[in-house]
């Protein structure tokens, strides 16, 4: 399978249950991997394609929370959805601020499942752009010399290059060089694109 199809990862302790959802989701179209133990979902190395985890809260040896954070620690990217017939409301919270897009009690219909699940893609979707599209300025940005860098941060701040040479001890001659090079080198036509480019990177990091 490609790792550019989603896949819904199930983990839950009733075989039955699993089952159940298991199959729900492949009717929905989704490509499914269901776990009975948590430890066998460990045993897999990371997924890095598009996807999300749904698992039950209270299970053996290692419960929900344990899971999400191993995963994590593992590498896991991938958002989590929690249902539980068990769950309190610190747990719920505890469980949002590792990371969690929701924490669903039982019962819970299919189409619950179904929309959390969609939320939960959709959020993965969003991350993995920020991430890409973080890669690619770190990549950008990479390629400044120490001294364009500061030249590159007084540009965004909309300083002329008497101004810049002022603050750097250097001619504007020389600065007139550098904020070409900074500007071709950032694939930019002027400093105000320059500026929101430097604040798109700030803000992904």
């Amino acid at each position: 399978m490609s790792q550019a199809e989603p896949k819904v990862f199930v983990v839950d302790d009733d075989p039955s249950v699993l089952r159940s959802l298991g199959r729900m989701f492949e009717v929905e179209g989704y490509a499914v991997e269901c776990f009975v133990h948590p430890r066998r979902m460990l045993a897999l190395p990371p997924w890095t394609g598009p996807g999300c985890v749904v698992m039950d809260l209270r299970m053996p040896e290692l419960n929900g929370l344990e899971l999400q954070e191993a995963l994590r620690r593992a590498g896991w990217a991938q958002p989590i959805i929690f249902i539980s017939g068990h769950g309190d409301v610190p747990t719920a919270v505890r469980a949002m601020k590792a990371g969690a897009v929701d924490f669903l009690p039982k019962p819970v219909t299919n189409e619950e499942l179904l929309a959390a699940v969609e939320r939960a893609l959709e959020r993965d979707r969003e991350a993995r752009d920020a991430r890409r599209e973080r890669e690619r300025l770190q990549a950008l940005f990479s390629t400044l010399s120490p001294r364009e860098w500061q030249v590159c941060r007084l540009m965004a701040r909309g300083l002329l290059d008497k101004q810049i040479a002022a603050e750097l001890g250097t001619a504007a001659q020389t600065v007139g060089l550098q904020r070409r090079r900074v500007l071709e080198k950032l694939e930019t036509q002027s400093a105000v694109e320059l500026a929101r480019l430097l604040e798109r990177l700030e803000a992904l990091s």
